[in-house]
């Protein structure tokens, strides 16, 4: 058995060793389930969706922690270090706290009569529950990588399972109707166990799934909504369920029009499970005045404006384009952008194109990347400017070879009232907040 000395080995090994990047189905990742013995003694909740999904989990984690509760959190992608994935009782674990398991993955790989091959999510993902397992928590966030029926996370039987959006994303592994994606992502329901719907619009294969299984159905605005109070300075809000309110409650700190959305998502999650998971009207409202998501609609401090947002598809596009619409007024904005070749950038652009003078398109740090080129004969033929080169004017793209280039241009043109956009794929904004990091060093 090979056994490495580092993560950073481990991780280098599984980006290679299984060669289909997405082999979807769960009969591999389930053997080596069974062969480690895993389960969980506390309750799970699992969260699904298009949008919204780390922001979901993170609000759930931040409100549970308040409460005093001990929690593991597994988010995906990672920005900066693979150990954002691995959270217990809200700090990341460390390396020598995932070597361990790790290290047992492996072990209960090769044990199978027939050794099976795991994908990089699906070993990852193990190891990290099996840290889980080891730490007598009080629950456990697992947030679902793609789809739902056959993603790596729904080998668990959640307590509760939560779907935040279905949108378009992935169609080439999920089908491209909104249909076919949300029947893939109702997968995390299980029968008898609150699945709670925070898209206000669900596609009816979400429905139909949910009542042909018998799962306990929460829908927006049928078993659950919210009410902003506006006019109030510093709004508050209130949510609703099925037998609780909770009233005066602030805006949480992520900040972004659809954090509501979420957040209600997440408060009829812990509604559902409150016989196992009381929390308090303060816990609620501590966690949401605390709960951190980098690269979420993140606006650093200081001029002028960043704004970091992994907004990689259109509706997540979309979201991004009204929140920036409400920061009030900028001269100029610049956008440094990259994405993955996949996804629908044209569709992501158009909804940006009108909140953006100055483009800097990027090259990203991986073979699925869209080049730079391709995202400059996109944004034309959207009808955006190249810009004269010699001349200022008041729109144009350029190309870079990566993130930190385009960031670094865009920050040597801003002036300090100006607003700079990093968005696209998580590549982007890693390279931007990696940069940032160094300079601060």
């Amino acid at each position: 058995m090979t056994v490495f000395a580092t993560l950073q080995d481990w991780l280098a090994h599984l980006e290679t060793a299984h060669p289909v990047g997405i082999d979807m189905g769960l009969a591999r990742i389930g053997r080596v389930k069974a062969a480690l013995g895993l389960q969980f003694d506390c309750p799970v909740i699992t969260v699904g969706g298009t949008n919204g999904k780390g922001s979901t989990c993170a609000i759930l984690e931040a409100i549970l922690l308040r409460a005093g509760y001990h929690v593991g959190c597994h988010t995906s992608p990672h920005l900066l270090e693979f150990n954002e994935r691995a959270r217990v009782d809200g700090r990341n674990a460390t390396d020598d706290e995932l070597l361990p398991h790790f290290e047992a993955i492996e072990a209960a790989r090769l044990s199978l009569p027939e050794p099976v091959s795991l994908t990089y999510f699906e070993f990852t993902t193990l190891a990290i529950m099996r840290l889980f397992a080891s730490r007598q928590l009080d629950a456990v966030i697992l947030e679902v990588g793609l789809g739902g029926r056959l993603d790596a996370v729904n080998i668990i039987d959640a307590d509760c399972a939560v779907i935040t959006s279905v949108d378009l994303d992935h169609q080439h592994y999920l089908g491209d109707t909104r249909e076919q994606i949300g029947r893939e992502k109702a997968g995390i329901f299980r029968p008898g166990k609150p699945a709670i719907v925070g898209d206000p619009l669900p596609p009816s294969s979400v429905v139909e799934h949910a009542e042909a299984i018998g799962a306990d159905l929460w829908l927006f605005n049928r078993d659950f909504h919210y009410e902003g109070h506006a006019g109030s300075e510093r709004q508050q809000w209130s949510y609703r369920g099925r037998t609780l309110k909770r009233a005066a409650l602030a805006y949480p700190a992520l900040r972004g029009a659809n954090q509501l959305l979420n957040t209600a998502a997440a408060l009829a999650a812990l509604e559902a499970l409150r016989e196992h998971l009381p929390v308090s009207a303060q816990d609620i409202r501590l966690g949401l005045a605390n709960v951190e998501l980098p690269g979420r609609f993140q606006v650093l401090p200081g001029k002028p404006a960043i704004v970091l947002d992994v907004a990689h598809n259109p509706h997540a596009a979309a979201v991004l384009a009204q929140n920036l619409g409400n920061m009030g007024y900028f001269p100029y904005t610049y956008a440094v952008f990259g994405a993955m070749a996949d996804k629908d950038i044209a569709g992501v652009l158009a909804r940006l194109k009108g909140e953006v003078d100055h483009w800097c398109v990027t090259e990203l740090p991986t073979s699925r990347a869209a080049s730079a080129v391709d995202i400059e004969q996109t944004l034309v033929a959207l009808g955006v400017s190249r810009g004269d080169p010699d001349a200022p004017s008041d729109a144009s793209i350029r190309q870079f070879a990566n993130p930190q280039l385009a960031y670094q241009d865009a920050l040597s043109r801003a002036c300090e009232n100006d607003r700079i956009v990093v968005f696209g794929s998580f590549y982007t904004v890693a390279g931007v907040l990696a940069y940032r990091k160094m300079q601060h060093h």
